[in-house]
């Protein structure tokens, strides 16, 4: 059967960081699925590595969802007051904490309807803790996630991120689906910039749909 050319600029994207990212992993820090979720919740709209500065002294009083659950909105502001909306963050994460003892014997669920049912946590963060966690084929998007499948063409007008999602994972094979949202991720953190991508070191402008039309506009 004939591929459409979508599916083989699909191909030709996962071939290409197969070979040149073959390792593909979260930036942030964390032990175990309770550090992680309490990491991907206060990476919202903050950089990886602010969270990564923050999150040892936190662990460190907070080793578990127990002690967590045991503790205060203020007590934890104190721990997390560098990030962005502390305040917020501080509630969510007590309050999943709380919901995690209450609801699931103080475990992180492992699928995504019990994941969403946590305070502080969305569609996203549900899909990074699959993803990364519990390893599942699961696809997060985020802004650089968003933008930069966008910019390629592999989502080629998507409204939303959810839409961005299910185009993602339809078109991807199972197996690199998790992997592939670290690929979009990275690129677009150090590649694929928001205001000035650098195109002259990225190794896919042959199937990028913003170079092609970038290289039209300067001939």
């Amino acid at each position: 059967m004939k591929q459409t050319k979508l599916q083989q600029k699909y191909n030709a994207f996962v071939a290409y960081f197969e070979e040149h990212m073959p390792i593909a992993e979260t930036e942030l820090e964390y032990k175990d699925p309770y550090q992680l979720l309490v990491a991907v919740i206060l990476s919202a709209q903050c950089t990886d590595k602010r969270v990564n500065m923050t999150t040892p002294a936190l662990f460190q009083r907070f080793p578990t969802a127990q002690d967590m659950a045991n503790s205060s909105e203020d007590e934890i502001y104190t721990y997390i007051k560098s990030i962005s909306y502390p305040n917020n963050k501080a509630k969510n994460l007590l309050g999943m904490a709380q919901t995690l003892l209450s609801d699931f014997n103080g475990i992180v669920p492992s699928n995504l309807e019990d994941l969403q049912k946590l305070p502080g946590v969305g569609r996203k963060t549900a899909n990074v803790m699959m993803a990364v966690a519990f390893d599942q084929p699961a696809m997060p998007v985020d802004t650089h996630v968003f933008r930069v499948s966008n910019r390629i063409g592999l989502t080629k007008n998507s409204k939303n991120v959810l839409e961005t999602e299910k185009t993602l994972v339809a078109h991807l094979p199972k197996q690199v689906i998790s992997k592939a949202h670290h690929w979009l991720i990275l690129h677009g953190r150090y590649v694929c910039l928001a205001r000035k991508p650098k195109c002259e070191e990225c190794g896919i402008t042959t199937i990028c749909d913003f170079y092609q039309k970038k290289q039209k506009k300067e001939q």
